[in-house]
């Protein structure tokens, strides 16, 4: 493995354990997200609902999700992707 893919690694890592820290000591932020991706995700196509859910996130709670999707980190992307997939299992299952 290159050294430049361990640094993304680990940098990956290390932004990840900083979001479930903050997680940790706001668990509030996670239903708050869970709210704001259901009622985006039933708006209309998942990508441009995906950046209102980011938008919104970084506007209502003290997690940062840049607004330019070009922008959005491995762990941003992660995040998003996990609030989408929670939402689409809940709907499943109903």
């Amino acid at each position: 493995m290159s050294a430049s893919s361990e640094i993304q690694k680990t940098r990956v890592i290390n932004e990840l354990r900083g979001f479930i820290k903050k997680l940790l000591q706001e668990p509030q932020i996670l239903e708050q997200s869970l709210d704001i991706a259901r009622r985006h995700y039933s708006e209309g196509k998942a990508d441009e609902a995906a950046a209102r859910i980011a938008n919104e996130i970084s506007d209502t709670t003290s997690v940062h999700i840049p607004e330019d999707p070009r922008e959005h980190s491995e762990a941003d992307k992660l995040f998003l992707e996990l609030l989408k997939e929670v939402i689409s299992e809940e709907q499943a299952l109903y």
